[in-house]
């Protein structure tokens, strides 16, 4: 019999209280991911970098369960283009998602089998829904600061990353030529 339970997100680490799942993944595990394929290839020679974590709270992969923990997204860059998550779209795709931005600056990434596409900007205090059908990608947009969110989600929603990884997104987040960040097509999804 499952009973409520409660954590704490102590702050300015915001590491759960409880976690009962942490995945690293390190520059190794984006393979293809960023545009600049010889600026990652020479990167992770020097260093294989923690590009994001994420803590997970699990419950049983059911209808009615949800699954919530924190993600952090580094601060780095693959020639201009932002570190990010992989991306993903969720296995049972008519699943939505909610982010609360807990600290840091940068955006989500979306888009959906249809074509559609938007890309929203994170900053503490930011809640954003991702509806059913849409793949997402965390991006970090800050030159120093991790970008942390917490997510909630249905437990038996799943991941597909395999699409991602097989046609990536159609926006990609780089540097603009001010310093700041900018929004630009992919042009490998052509």
């Amino acid at each position: 019999m499952d009973f409520p339970f409660i954590f704490t997100l102590p702050m300015p680490q915001v590491i759960p209280s409880r976690v009962d799942n942490h995945i690293e993944r390190r520059l190794s595990a984006m393979q293809g991911q960023f545009l600049d394929q010889e600026a990652y290839a020479e990167m992770l020679a020097r260093d294989d970098r923690l590009v994001y974590e994420v803590y997970e709270i699990e419950r049983p992969e059911v209808e009615g369960e949800m699954l919530m923990g924190i993600s952090i997204v580094h601060p780095g860059k693959v020639g201009k283009e932002f570190f990010m998550t992989k991306g993903h779209y969720h296995s049972i795709l008519e699943t939505a998602e909610i982010y609360y931005c807990l600290r840091g600056e940068g955006c989500m990434v979306m888009e959906n089998p249809e074509g559609y596409m938007c890309v929203e900007t994170l900053v503490p205090g930011t809640v954003l829904y991702v509806p059913p059908r849409w793949a997402h990608r965390s991006v970090c947009t800050s030159r120093q600061d991790d970008l942390v969110t917490m997510f909630i989600y249905p437990a038996n929603a799943g991941h597909d990353y395999g699409t991602i990884e097989r046609q990536g997104f159609r926006k990609l987040v780089v540097e603009s030529a001010s310093g700041g960040s900018e929004v630009i097509d992919n042009p490998r999804c052509k």
